[in-house]
């Protein structure tokens, strides 16, 4: 079985590509998990330069034997222009704190109407493979900001994250119904028929 390793050591974040990419006869595996003790800093003006630059330190680190895929995602609303962007996981000021940044979100949106509550979903990915060959794709979802958190499903700003197309926020989806529409869902689709050329 081949191995592929995601350059992240987010739980929530490598449990949704296990899932998406369980047809294949793959080990997905964290940073953590491959040996690679390392905070990467996601300096970069653009979702591709900080998925890029992931992808590439760790594909080097590990001397070119497997394959990493690296992704950098984020939300875009229309009336905080597009923030906040590349910043979305250290909004409030501390890397990954979800409920911070919500508040900080819904703060900023306060008594803002439906256009500026606008947002999308983006999520960038680079995968460094055999013979060094770099693949990217992009995958995006539109939706509405809600007003108040909705739903169990706390990753991020899934629970206010709302698609009018099924009445429903990402936190209130299954995982199944998420995995299926999401942002990374739709980025890791155009990567499977190529991640399949290497395992």
């Amino acid at each position: 079985m081949g191995k592929l390793i995601v350059a992240s050591n987010n739980y929530n974040k490598i449990r949704e590509i296990k899932q998406i990419l369980c047809e294949y006869p793959v080990d997905i595996l964290s940073m953590k998990e491959a040996g690679v003790d390392l905070d990467i800093e996601e300096d970069g003006a653009t979702f591709l330069e900080n998925a890029y630059k992931k992808a590439k330190t760790v594909y080097d680190i590990l001397e070119h034997k497997f394959m990493v895929l690296a992704d950098d995602s984020g939300l875009m609303v229309k009336g905080l222009n597009g923030e906040p962007g590349v910043h979305s996981a250290r909004f409030a000021g501390e890397h990954g704190n979800d409920e911070k940044n919500n508040k900080k979100l819904l703060n900023l949106l306060k008594d803002k109407d439906r256009e500026s509550r606008r947002a999308k979903f983006i999520c960038t990915m680079v995968l460094a493979a055999k013979y060094d060959k770099i693949l990217q794709v992009q995958g995006e979802v539109e939706g509405i900001i809600c007003e108040e958190e909705r739903g169990n499903n706390k990753f991020g700003y899934d629970p206010l994250f709302y698609v009018p197309e099924y009445n429903m926020t990402f936190g209130e989806m299954s995982a199944e119904l998420k995995n299926s529409i999401s942002h990374r869902a739709k980025a890791l689709k155009r990567l499977k028929e190529e991640i399949g050329k290497y395992i």
